[in-house]
């Protein structure tokens, strides 16, 4: 992920902080993120840490959307965090930075370079949002659960270009990024396993093949 201070140096980077009117909350693991500002307009950016944004189903099951690593860009309009259906947690230790609306669209800042090297910065991360949710739409679109697991390890793979994928976080939510059944999963990751397509240690995944891209 882009660093969304790239090209600003520390004293611009504390200027933008005060002209933005910016503040840094600080989430311990498993606490909900930002809970009483749900129904502000506010940008955020994850600057340490690691999160999962879920949707809440009728039934209180929750489905994982996105998984938030550092620099990731979310808010109220580009995330849906102020519908009572969905969810952001931090998943480890994590330091969020919050930005009025209103004060990073104001005009009068643009006046200073380093605020429109922010916003570009902003735009190529938001940029790269989208087309992880596309990637993630082709994924979800493959009929069987094999051509899913198969879908995601080329979408990861063309990230890289590399044969080693890392799962940020456990096989669980791996399922649930898939939206598949997560005893069939093991299931097919086992005939995965038995034909050599992939090796498997922990949370590293070694493809013993050549996705095509």
């Amino acid at each position: 992920m882009k660093d969304p201070f790239a090209g600003i140096s520390e004293l611009q980077k504390n200027r933008l902080f005060k002209i933005l009117a910016t503040h840094i909350y600080t989430f311990h693991k498993n606490e909900e993120i930002l809970s009483t500002l749900k129904n502000k307009n506010i940008v955020c950016i994850l600057l340490e840490g690691y999160a999962q944004l879920f949707n809440i189903n009728y039934n209180g099951e929750e489905n994982l959307i996105e998984e938030l690593v550092e620099n990731s860009v979310f808010g109220s309009d580009i995330s849906n965090i102020s519908d009572t259906e969905y969810q952001i947690r931090a998943v480890e230790p994590s330091k969020v930075l919050v930005i009025d609306y209103n004060k990073l669209v104001n005009s009068k800042n643009t006046c200073y370079a380093y605020y429109n090297q922010f916003i570009l910065n902003l735009f190529d991360i938001i940029h790269s949002r989208l087309k992880d949710n596309n990637d993630r739409i082709k994924i979800l679109t493959q009929k069987s659960i094999r051509d899913k697991l198969l879908a995601y390890f080329e979408t990861e793979y063309k990230k890289s270009r590399s044969k080693f994928i890392y799962l940020p976080s456990n096989f669980k939510d791996l399922a649930d990024y898939l939206s598949v059944n997560r005893s069939a999963m093991f299931r097919e990751l086992k005939y995965l396993k038995e034909e050599k397509f992939v090796k498997i240690d922990g949370r590293r995944i070694t493809l013993l093949y050549t996705p095509s891209v």
